[in-house]
Parts: C-alpha cells; sequence; structure tokens
C-alpha cells in the first residue's frame, strides 16, 4: 500500500501532494498550543477509556495506550519532549509519540474523535485549571486592600470628582473601593467556570459520536460539569474564551482605574504614596525622576488585553455554523490575556503591598471648601429644604470669595446675613473628622461603615 506524503497527518489519506511550506507554517499551531499538552494527555485518557467500554479496543489495548500517554506526560514534564517538524499542533505531535512509543495500536486512539471535538476539551481542562490559580491571585490582591484599609484606618484625604477636590474621605475607603470592585471580578470569574467546564468531547466533527460512547463516563473521569447538548454548537462554541476575555477586559478596567489614581497621588503635586523602589524605575537622561512604570504597565496592558477580546469577537462574528480554521485564532488569545492579567494581578499586588502613604501630606490636602456640603447639611438638620440649603451654603461660599477668605474665616454674624437658621454653633462645621463621622450609613466613609465593610470583606475572604 502506498501512503500518500500527507499520510503521517491526522487528516492526510485523502491528499496525494505536498504542502507548500509556507502553508505548513501558516497552518500550525505547535508553537501555542503546546502548553495544553497535559490537557491533551488527559483528554486521551479519558477518551480511550470511554473507547474501551464501548468495545472499540480491548482492556489490553487501552492499558498500553494509557502506560504510553503516561510516558508522554513524563516527557513534557521534564522538558524531555521532542518536537518535529511534521507536528503541526499538540494532538498530532502526542498522537505522533504514542505510535513511536506502542506502534500502531497509537492509531486506535482516534478512533470516533475529531480534533475538533479534542481541541475544544483541551481548551476547556486548560482554562479551567488556570482559572483556579488566577482566582488565588485575585483573592490575594483583594486581601491586602483589605489588610491595609484595616491597619489605617485613621488616614483621612481628598475624596475626588471630576478631578476636582471633593468631599473628605478615609484612606480606607478609598482602598475599599477597589476592594469591592475586584470582589464583583472574583464572582463573575466563579460564575463563567461551569460554562468552562463543559464536556464537549464526544462531539466528533460535528454531527456526533456513532459508538455509543459513555459521554457520562467521560464528565466524571475529567470532572465536568456538564455535558455538551448539542454537537453542532459545540464544535465551535467559543463562548467561553469570550466571555474569559471580557471578563479580564473589565478586571482590567478596574486595575487601570487603580493605577491611574496611584499615578496621579504619586506625583510631587499630590505627594500621597512613595512607590517602593522595587516597582519604579528612573530615567535613562534625569537622575532626579522616579517613574511609576509598574502602574503605567498595569494602565498600558489593559488595551492589549481589550485588542485580544475584540479580536476573537471579530474573528467569531462572520463565522457560519460548526468548526471553521478561523477559530484556530482563539488560543493565542485566551494565553496572552492569561499571562498579562497574572502579570498584571502579581505586580498590583507587590505594588500596593509595599507602597508608603503620607498620612500628613494626605492630610494637608483637604480644604475647608470641601465642607460646603456641611454647611447645607447643618441647614437640612434645622429642617430646610435641601435645594434652598444647598443655595444658601453657595451663597457662603460667594461671600467667602468675595471678602477673599477662608470659610472658617466668616462670622457667624456672617452666616446669618445669609440665614437666620446659622447660630453660633455653624462654627463647629469646620472639623473633618466630624464630616468624616457623619457618613455611618451602610456604604460611608466613618469609622464605623469602613469598619463593616472591612469585616464583611474579611468573612468573604475566608470563606472563599
Amino acid at each position: 500500500m502506498t501512503e500518500s506524503k500527507e499520510g503521517n497527518k491526522l487528516w492526510g489519506g485523502r491528499f496525494t501532494g505536498a504542502t507548500d511550506p509556507i502553508m505548513e507554517a501558516f497552518n500550525a499551531s505547535i508553537s501555542y498550543d503546546k502548553r495544553m499538552w497535559e490537557a491533551d494527555i488527559k483528554g486521551s485518557q479519558a477518551w480511550v477509556t470511554a473507547i474501551e467500554k464501548a468495545g472499540l479496543v480491548t482492556e489490553e489495548e487501552k492499558d498500553k495506550i494509557i502506560s504510553g500517554l503516561n510516558k508522554i506526560r513524563e516527557e513534557w514534564a521534564a522538558g524531555d519532549f521532542q518536537l518535529q517538524s511534521g507536528d503541526e499542533d499538540i494532538h498530532t505531535a502526542n498522537e505522533r509519540r504514542l505510535k513511536e512509543l506502542i506502534g500502531s495500536v497509537a492509531g486506535k486512539l482516534h478512533t470516533g474523535r475529531s480534533r475538533n471535538d479534542q481541541v475544544s476539551t483541551d481548551m476547556r481542562l486548560w482554562l479551567r485549571d488556570n482559572i483556579t490559580s488566577i482566582r488565588q491571585l485575585l483573592h490575594n490582591l483583594i486581601g491586602v486592600f483589605v489588610k491595609r484599609a484595616k491597619e489605617e484606618l485613621a488616614i483621612l484625604m481628598p475624596g475626588y470628582t471630576h478631578l476636582q477636590r471633593a468631599q473628605p474621605i478615609r484612606w480606607s475607603h478609598w482602598l475599599l473601593s477597589y476592594a469591592c470592585m475586584l470582589q464583583r471580578d472574583f464572582e463573575r470569574l466563579e460564575s463563567l467556570t461551569p460554562r468552562v467546564n463543559t464536556l464537549t468531547l464526544g462531539s466528533g466533527a460535528l454531527a456526533g459520536n456513532p459508538f455509543n460512547i459513555d459521554r457520562k463516563l467521560l464528565a466524571e473521569q475529567l470532572g465536568t460539569e456538564r455535558i455538551s447538548l448539542n454537537s453542532l454548537d459545540a464544535t465551535s462554541d467559543r463562548d467561553f474564551i469570550a466571555e474569559f476575555l471580557f471578563w479580564a477586559s473589565l478586571t482590567s478596567v478596574h486595575l487601570s482605574r487603580w493605577a491611574e489614581d496611584l499615578i496621579l497621588y504619586n506625583t510631587s503635586e499630590f505627594g500621597f504614596i512613595t512607590l517602593s523602589d522595587a516597582y519604579s524605575t528612573g530615567s535613562s537622561l534625569m537622575p532626579q525622576k522616579k517613574n511609576a512604570d509598574s502602574l503605567e504597565l498595569i494602565r498600558g496592558k489593559a488595551g492589549r488585553i481589550y485588542g485580544q477580546c475584540t479580536t476573537l469577537m471579530i474573528s467569531m462574528k462572520g463565522l457560519p455554523s460548526t468548526y471553521n480554521k478561523d477559530l484556530q485564532e482563539d488560543k493565542q488569545a485566551m494565553f496572552d490575556v492569561y499571562d498579562t492579567l497574572t502579570g498584571v494581578i502579581q505586580v498590583a499586588t507587590g505594588v500596593l503591598s509595599t507602597l508608603k502613604i503620607d498620612a500628613d501630606r494626605c492630610r494637608k490636602a483637604l480644604s475647608l471648601d470641601m465642607l460646603a456640603t456641611d454647611l447645607a447639611y447643618y441647614l437640612v438638620r434645622k429642617g430646610v429644604p435641601f435645594r434652598e440649603a444647598h443655595s444658601m451654603s453657595g451663597q457662603c461660599v460667594a461671600l467667602a470669595e468675595k471678602r477673599g477668605c477662608t470659610l472658617d474665616k466668616l462670622s457667624a454674624q456672617d452666616f446669618q446675613t445669609i440665614h437666620p437658621l446659622y447660630t453660633e454653633d455653624v462654627m463647629k462645621v469646620w472639623d473633618f473628622e466630624s464630616s468624616v463621622e457623619q457618613y455611618q450609613s451602610p456604604g460611608g466613609t466613618s469609622s464605623s461603615s469602613v469598619l463593616y465593610q472591612i469585616s464583611t470583606l474579611e468573612n468573604w475572604l475566608k470563606s472563599t
């Protein structure tokens, strides 16, 4: 029997001519999908167990195949696996090596299986296992936010809207605002996991499997939570990758915003924080510079993550049903986003763990005009409608500006010229601690409210 020039490929029997070398390289994915070697072996061992139960291989052949796959696992783990020029993807590489180890019986492994359901399975197993790692990194980062918030409760700072000083808040309150964002990210990642951890093996190329394969057995062996319902959908479903990329994009939005705040707070103009030297770099020209490159890179990496998400969505939007080769682009997006975001989270954890907060500088940035709202609240507590009280407070600000002084330099009599309910005790408004402490309702910036937020997040961290 004459073997075709492409006969060593999983798809080569129909072809008689050689592939153009440029097309060979263009088509190959082994350079990046080799990362899924362990998932590919797990899937193959589960598959041979299922086809043995279906009577397609003997128990002896099954054991031989599993033993060979275990040897391949050892080679990959030790860094000894040798790729060859014909290994266009991880599936081809592992099956080629299996044949070298155990002979022609290796050819039975692919019985009833397609690379379409195989690659889907590999990606799902890889992402499922790595979601566990990224969840732990995110958990650790949230823990640092909560720890610092608890330790630095007494520090007051300006709160900003429109990048203008608005009202006094606690530094801890600012920290916890980002802890809350990341908590939502953690929960979103948890909700995504069941959709990732779905069994698609047994879907074949598109039509399903004709050999009565026990897919429940496959699900048990691979630890998947669900079994795909429709084989046409299963072979081309990349929603779980798109969801992961969107999740990563949103998480990077939160970390980018956090980085932007700290970049500002780290400037000489603000001076609220100082970054550790371990997370800063210098200038090649100006020796006095200490640049917040760690934070700038966190901010910049967000764009890279968004780009990968957009790339996949554009690739998917025009595809006809079932598998199309365009979907080969999914793996690079998944790997790159995973690598980028895990790096971002780890650097963010290091930055936050080591930065120093200048409590005095934060306090000095508070200005009495930030208590103008408190003048309105003063009247509200005496029964004045808020809209009227707000107007009266604005008139107080205008009077101080006209006098060329700060609000606290106006006398009680001055305030009474604006509204008769301003009495001598209005002068007690000019106290930042009292201002902060009035926000005691849940979610506020008072010490009791912030301590409640800390306790809630601590309990959540213990339970996850």
